[in-house]
């Protein structure tokens, strides 16, 4: 039995060398495979791995990767969003991500942690600001007024932080285990409140003021937009949250009667 021919191109083709008219295998990275759904063994070639020499080019690069995701991860949800579409968002090579942040659950954890340090940043200067006018002893409602005002304004519609806002709302629901960490133990920017209003309510138990902390706390973690739209079909219209500053009046009347009670 004689061996099947050899075609002409292939007998004599160089090392390297393509066969006419086959295109050429497409270079997918195993991560990006695995974030796509196919498995590693399908997987040949490594992609074209990212180098940038330039620091003010990969800090621009690592920025619009930033920017594009905290974009999406609001706007779509947390598992919805791959890293092909980040990168595709970003209009950044698909290998940006790992290379830039390691994975995408290290991506996610960036800007959950960038933007709550900013957010308790705010709030602290706002604290400072109120401890300063009250030679150290702000009244109750300015404590407040530094922990509700920083993520009302950001959640504006005219505001560029209103992204931001739907982002952390969404770290508070879908957050991966790293995020659901630092919720669960990070409270040092928390103290602080709860050491101002024990000032400021020295008569009540510390077991009070931290339950009434608590349920400020609810009281900001339930202004999402969808429990506003619900809002609104419960009042039949007779609420509207764009008004910023008397959503804000509302909720520290009624979080001020509750530690003056």
């Amino acid at each position: 039995m004689k061996p099947p021919r050899v075609p002409e191109t292939a007998r004599h083709r160089k090392p390297g060398e393509r066969i006419a008219g086959l295109a050429p295998r497409p270079r997918v990275s195993n991560t990006a495979a695995r974030h796509e759904g196919l498995t590693t063994e399908a997987v040949s070639e490594p992609a074209t791995p990212v180098t940038e020499a330039d620091p003010e080019r990969e800090a621009a690069t690592k920025a619009q990767v930033l920017t594009a995701a905290e974009r999406l991860f609001a706007l779509h949800g947390f598992q919805n969003v791959s890293v092909r579409d980040i990168t595709a968002e970003a209009g950044v090579n698909l290998a940006s991500v790992n290379y830039h942040f390691g994975s995408k659950d290290a991506l996610l954890f960036e800007i959950f942690r960038r933007r709550t340090a900013e957010l308790n940043r705010d709030r602290a200067r706002m604290l400072h600001e109120a401890s300063d006018r009250h030679a150290g002893k702000p009244p109750v409602r300015e404590i407040l007024r530094a922990l509700f005002e920083p993520p009302l304004r950001w959640s504006k519609p005219d505001s560029e932080r209103r992204i931001s806002v739907q982002f952390i709302i969404r770290a508070r629901s879908e957050g991966n285990e790293a995020m659901r960490e630092v919720l669960r133990t990070d409270v040092s920017h928390l103290r602080r409140f709860a050491d101002a209003l024990m000032t400021a309510r020295p008569e009540l138990a510390a077991g009070d003021v931290y339950w009434r902390l608590h349920f400020c706390l609810g009281m900001i973690h339930n202004n999402r937009f969808a429990e506003f739209d619900r809002l609104h079909t419960l009042s039949d219209g007779a609420t509207r949250e764009s008004d910023t500053e008397a959503l804000l009046r509302r909720m520290l009347d009624f979080a001020e009667a509750g530690f003056l009670a």
